[in-house]
């Protein structure tokens, strides 16, 4: 039955392909997204809106460890996908094995150093002044479950490179609900305050742990690896890094970006300001759900394709994945332009018996946000051609060009472009910089990968240049 399932990818039409892959994706991004936003929402009314800049603050160190797995598995899945396409299940096997070994290494060794340099970690991110303490609470209880959310993000990538979206779903939709559940409990109900909100985080990561290693241990999945598969191989390491080192790259980046943003934005606004961009990157990660679903849904079939040399559908699954992308993320932009007041809102407490500081800081917030996230998401229509354009290179193993076009957005245009506007324009100067990093980044990526359609693809199915 999975063998069936995996070769589902060559043969089913792309559109119902897409379909099934990106929906489950995109319901278990929302699901997670969600419990960003909601225990953002419970930080904010049960702790404070400086625990919520205290959380932005952690958020980078923590996600970049977890993004090591993460870059792991994208590496590694994009062979798996191709080596099942080619029929090579050996080299699935053993790039499973390596993906294993190669994560508890590497994420082992960052949580140690990152526990060691906890004192100054958190102050170069932005976590000074009232900051400081809520944020070292949270990130020395939190950075011990990262890699168990390391494995959770590795694992995930390598379910979906089966072709059983469904599970990979549901191992998104376990940590999220938990981690709700022990927010009520040790926030609300325990008042252990900060550490409640750590604790719950990394009970979230155990909980999907323990899901993804019954999925591997059990019958549905169809990589079945022994003792011996474990043992790193160089050739396939170097190929899990090239690959994977583009996601690795673009989640150094944005903690780059996270760590400037802090600090630019606490030297133009103090606490309140770091507060305000907490809001927009948790509306960056939940808004676009839809959008990164149907990229991480088009990644499988577009390898699997490729690597059975079906060129005809691996266009086509471009080009649907495109539209799919920029319809979604198109009405996710109107539902942003019309209502961020009171998507603003939804993260503060309105109590008239809160303290004279926290209304101060709560009113800055709410009324600073708005403009914030209009200019933030201005430009949303078209980032699916830039997603999905990088994803293609990184599915079909072209790894310095899935780097580049990965980097051009917030490496090559948005860190320059909040180091210099934010000197003409203060404040606005930050916000209309994501705007025309989108567009920038955007035009080129469209215009490598045309190229690389009419390079690569059209001459293989006869299309004559």
């Amino acid at each position: 039955m999975s063998r069936v399932r995996s070769e589902q990818l060559g043969t089913q039409p792309i559109g119902k392909l897409l379909v099934q892959q990106a929906v489950p994706a995109s319901i278990g991004i929302l699901v997670m997204s969600l419990n960003i936003l909601v225990d953002t929402v419970f930080v904010g009314n049960w702790i404070g809106s400086i625990a919520i800049a205290a959380i932005n603050v952690v958020l980078p160190v923590s996600f970049f460890i977890a993004a090591l797995g993460m870059a792991i598995g994208i590496g590694g899945s994009s062979i798996i996908s191709r080596a099942l396409g080619a029929e090579n299940r050996e080299k699935a096997l053993k790039t499973f094995g390596n993906q294993i070994t190669l994560t508890v290494l590497v994420t082992c060794a960052m949580v140690a150093l990152g526990l060691y340099y906890v004192d100054d970690l958190i102050p170069a991110f932005g976590g000074r002044g009232a900051i400081f303490e809520p944020a070292r609470v949270y990130y020395t209880v939190v950075l011990y479950g990262v890699p168990f959310l390391a494995l959770c993000m590795m694992g995930n990538t390598v379910i979906r490179a089966e072709g059983k979206p469904r599970f990979a779903m549901i191992a998104m939709i376990i940590p999220s609900v938990g981690n709700l559940v022990m927010d009520y409990v040790f926030i609300y109900v325990l008042d252990w305050g900060m550490h409640g909100a750590a604790w719950a985080t990394t009970g979230g990561y155990l909980l999907c742990f323990g899901y993804i290693a019954w999925f591997f241990l059990s019958r549905n999945s169809e990589l079945k690896i022994t003792w011996h598969h474990f043992g790193l191989s160089a050739y396939l390491l170097k190929e899990i890094g090239g690959l994977g080192f583009v996601t690795l790259a673009r989640q150094a980046v944005t903690s780059v970006t996270y760590l400037l943003m802090n600090n630019i934005l606490f030297d133009l606004g103090g606490e309140p300001m770091v507060a305000v961009y907490a809001i927009i990157g948790r509306m960056l990660m939940f808004a676009l759900f839809p959008v990164f679903g149907v990229t991480q849904g088009f990644l499988p079939i577009a390898g699997y394709n490729y690597g059975a040399r079906f060129y005809g559908r691996v266009k086509e699954s471009i080009y649907t994945a495109i539209k799919y992308a920029a319809l979604v993320a198109t009405l996710v932009f109107v539902v942003l332009m019309v209502f961020p007041g009171e998507i603003a809102g939804l993260f503060l407490s309105s109590r008239p018996d809160l303290p004279a500081g926290e209304l101060a800081t709560n009113a800055y917030v709410l009324d600073h946000t708005p403009t914030a996230m209009r200019w933030v998401f201005a430009a949303t229509p078209i980032i699916a051609l830039q997603l999905i354009g990088a994803a293609y290179f990184q599915a079909i193993g072209k790894a310095i060009p899935a780097l580049l076009l990965t980097l051009t957005r917030q490496g090559f245009f948005f860190i320059p472009l909040i180091l210099i506007l934010p000197l003409i324009w203060g404040e606005t100067g930050v916000w209309i910089s994501f705007a025309i990093a989108d567009v920038l980044s955007t035009l080129v990526t469209g215009y490598y990968l045309r190229k690389e359609i009419k390079r690569d693809l059209d001459p293989a199915l006869g299309v004559t240049l």
